[in-house]
């Protein structure tokens, strides 16, 4: 039987199957119906054949091979044999049927949105506006919005410049078709989870955005670029492209496409660049501000000077450039920044801070670069109010004037053109900065001194160290706990215990304390008590508390020598920390900010109040040792005999550091804190330099201390515009609450202060600790006693520079 007739029979209804026609003839034999009666009389029970009903040929022969060929495989509801849920829904064929219909959408979405979207007209000019900067009061501070830019033609930039942006940005420019898929995939993602952008545009992408569209991180935008990036590859030429690119981009220093940055960063048109200036002005793009050398902190510099390397590599890797003339080229310093308009005085610096902390806060919240951020704040429109009081700013001014700069004269003294001050004011209770100074002016003084964080802190940086110890009940190597009635060893020279790297601090001029309480240490700002504290406590403690009360403590290393103030800070840094001990350890981050407006948007601004990050108790039994410095220790002449104040409570720190480049005052009352600082920088080079010497009004030696200039500007501000105030303090320890012990010192100094230099034998020379985020692992050596009296600062003990209790107003 064939298998025509094999399919016959099924359908005439038969349960079983006709064998096949190879089959013997037993084998194809009908079966035996069921008790069928026997030739023998009995009857025969059916077996169940491998042709049962319902059975397949495939299940037939797996059930032969497992020796039952007369069982069936499962059965379903439908009579078919039964499959796994998953192996039904997940078939090779369902999924390659949805892969490509997955793909068919997605072409079809692009195809319709690539209709759609069509190419804009540019119009940079009407993004471009005034932002208006408000004082606290509402009185208009600046108006800055002058729109600095010159388009200029491509045939006016040397190719070779024209090749750095391509070298910087997109080497593949003059092949591809516009856009980056990779890159514009990872992005759609990033964006997609909220992760912000991550780069991989291509140099139409960006003159895209920054010409059609705007910095908007969403996906609409994003695919809008693309379509637009596709569609102007095939309509503009490159040259085109890359023009409208370096015309519309913005370089920092308010200037927009690359004429205007030529002028403003090296006073040529951009047909007379050079490669190696094309080159650093590409790299600029990456991060305007960040990257200016004019205001770049160390990080910024090696940071632009990598990207400027990067470029030129590229060049000669896609053959633009020779090697032999790359490898001759030198890094192109920028000149310092032309005055412009409406930023006179104190009014740039305050808008520089004003920006960037805007822009901070668009980064944060947005997830963008800081190029971005810039675009989306330099001259777009904004309404900023300051926290700045017009009231206090004038008297802060009026301070710095009357206490210092009238007494500088560049012409009799080269070291008076050195001296910049920097100073900032924060309310506590709200964390606002309601006054800065900056420097003698925007223009005359590009860098903020209120901001930089390039000079040492010196032993304005002892407080912190108390405040680790008190945190963290911290003990002595002897197990006892450490307070302000604590007993040390006031020593100079003396090598501290319990380090791994040895260190050996001399006092200020090298002056022996014997045994004293912590509360006069402090006072006397003695340098061998808190090198030995900070090991006691544990140097990494010591560093984590500071960055917990506000410094950046990035690069940092936990050393002894931290213990001396030798890494950088800032004014607005120090006054953000001791704020901090002022609201009794609830961080105070410092903010110029009152609000942001655009359009009638308005930005959402962090509190400038934190969580507790030292507890009450230690805050506040560090204000209490504080109080001490003013009233007898190193601020004692300028600050707590000074006519002008009126019963004001002043708790506060004195510093001098390394060689006299940097001189402190950082003090606070109930609701003020201000920090004071003085930097000697070289007019010309701008390279740290020592102060002493300025004004010629400083006997002896002229060293200038903490206790002295800094203090007096602090002083003449404050006690003008504070009232009668007393701390609320949570602690039973420190100057303000008892009476301390006075110190025996070992040479016996006398308590009057005195204008002539000390004649007290001193100590040469140790090595210098410089300025350095890494402070130095060398020991300090404490060589023999000579009898020279105290010497210039080329060759005065170094370390942090302490105040001599027998100078006037001498103060650490």
């Amino acid at each position: 039987m064939g298998r025509a007739d094999d399919r016959r029979a099924r359908q005439r209804g038969g349960s079983r199957r006709a064998a096949p026609g190879h089959r013997s003839p037993q084998q194809a034999a009908p079966e035996t119906a069921p008790d069928t009666p026997t030739a023998a009389g009995g009857t025969a029970t059916a077996v169940e054949s491998p042709a049962a009903e319902g059975a397949t040929r495939a299940e037939r022969r797996k059930a032969a091979a497992k020796g039952n060929p007369g069982k069936p495989a499962k059965q379903g509801k439908d009579g078919k044999p039964a499959k796994g849920r998953i192996r039904r829904l997940f078939t090779w064929k369902k999924m390659l049927g949805a892969f490509l219909g997955v793909c068919l959408l997605g072409i079809g979405a692009f195809i319709a949105l690539y209709m759609m979207v069509s190419v804009p007209q540019g119009n940079p000019l009407a993004q471009t506006q005034s932002n208006v900067y408000k004082y606290s009061d509402g009185s208009v501070l600046a108006r800055k919005g002058t729109v600095n830019r010159e388009i200029v033609d491509l045939s006016k930039v040397p190719k070779d410049v024209q090749h750095t942006f391509v070298a910087a940005e997109n080497k593949s420019f003059y092949t591809d078709n516009g856009i980056d898929l990779r890159g514009m995939a990872r992005g759609l993602y990033n964006t997609a989870m909220g992760r912000g952008t991550q780069g991989g545009s291509t140099i139409t992408q960006q003159y895209v955005k920054n010409y059609y569209l705007s910095q908007d991180q969403t996906v609409t935008r994003k695919l809008k670029e693309l379509v637009i990036s596709l569609k102007l590859d095939r309509e503009v030429s490159k040259d085109d492209i890359l023009a409208g690119y370096i015309n519309t981009s913005y370089y920092g220093r308010g200037a927009y496409g690359i004429q205007a940055a030529a002028q403003a960063y090296y006073r040529v048109d951009a047909q007379k660049l050079s490669v190696q200036q094309g080159a650093y002005l590409a790299s600029l793009l990456q991060a305007p501000s960040q990257y200016d050398w004019a205001v770049a902190g160390p990080v910024g510099k090696k940071l632009v000077q990598y990207r400027w390397n990067y470029t030129l590599n590229n060049m000669v890797g896609q053959g633009w450039l020779d090697k032999t003339k790359r490898d001759a080229m030198k890094f192109p310093i920028p000149k310092e920044p032309k005055a412009v308009s409406g930023l006179e005085g104190q009014k740039g610096y305050l808008v520089e801070l004003a920006n960037t902390q805007l822009e901070n806060q668009l980064m944060k919240t947005q997830g963008i670069s800081r190029s971005d951020a810039e675009s989306l704040v330099v001259d777009k429109g904004w309404t900023i109010t300051l926290n700045i009081d017009p009231k206090k700013q004038t008297k802060l001014e009026a301070a710095v004037k009357s206490q210092l700069t009238s007494k500088l004269d560049g012409k009799k003294r080269k070291v008076d053109k050195n001296v910049q001050a920097g100073a900032v004011s924060v309310d506590p209770k709200t964390g606002k900065i309601v006054a800065l100074y900056g420097g003698v002016g925007y223009y005359d003084h590009y860098t903020s001194n209120a901001t930089r964080a390039d000079y040492q802190p010196a032993s304005t940086f002892k407080p912190i160290i108390l405040a680790a110890a008190l945190d963290q009940d911290a003990q002595t190597q002897d197990g006892k706990p450490i307070n302000a009635d604590t007993i040390y060893d006031g020593t100079s020279g003396r090598a501290v215990k319990g380090s791994d790297i040895a260190f050996a601090p001399p006092n200020e001029d090298d002056a022996d304390y014997g045994k004293i309480p912590v509360q006069t240490a402090m006072n006397k700002s003695v340098n061998s008590v808190f090198a030995q504290m900070g090991v006691d406590v544990g140097m990494k403690n010591v560093l984590k508390t500071a960055n917990d009360l506000g410094l950046d403590t990035t690069d940092v290393q936990a050393v002894p020598a931290m213990t001396l103030g030798t890494m950088g800070a800032s004014p607005l840094e120090m006054a953000g920390v001791y704020a901090t001990l002022d609201n009794h350890g609830r961080k105070v981050t410092p903010t110029v900010l009152a609000s942001a407006e655009q359009a009638g948007r308005k930005i959402n601004l962090p509190n400038p109040i934190g969580d507790q990050v030292i507890n009450k108790t230690a805050a506040d039994q560090v204000t209490s040792v504080l109080t001490g410095v003013v009233d007898d220790g190193t601020a004692k002449v300028s600050v707590a005999q000074n006519p002008l104040r009126k019963g004001q409570q002043v708790a506060g720190k004195t510093g001098t550091s390394d060689y006299n480049k940097s001189a402190w005052f950082t003090g606070y009352t109930p609701d003020l804190v201000t920090s004071v600082g003085l930097f000697g920088e070289d007019a010309k080079t701008h390279n740290q330099v020592s102060l002493t010497g300025a004004t010629g009004l400083i006997s002896g030696t002229g060293r200038i201390n903490g206790g002295g200039y800094p203090a007096q500007i602090w002083a003449a501000y404050t006690f003008g515009v504070t009232t009668k105030q007393k701390f609320e303090l949570d602690t039973e320890l420190g100057a303000a609450v008892k009476p301390t012990a006075t110190p025996t010192l070992s040479s016996s100094p006398s308590e009057t202060p005195s204008q002539t230099p000390s004649q007290t034998p001193t100590k040469s020379a140790s090595p210098s600790l410089t300025p350095s985020k890494s402070p130095s692992l060398s020991p300090t050596t404490s060589p023999p006693a000579t009898t020279t009296p105290p010497s210039t600062p080329d060759t005065s003990p170094t370390g942090d520079i302490t105040d001599n209790p027998l100078d006037q107003g001498g103060g650490q």
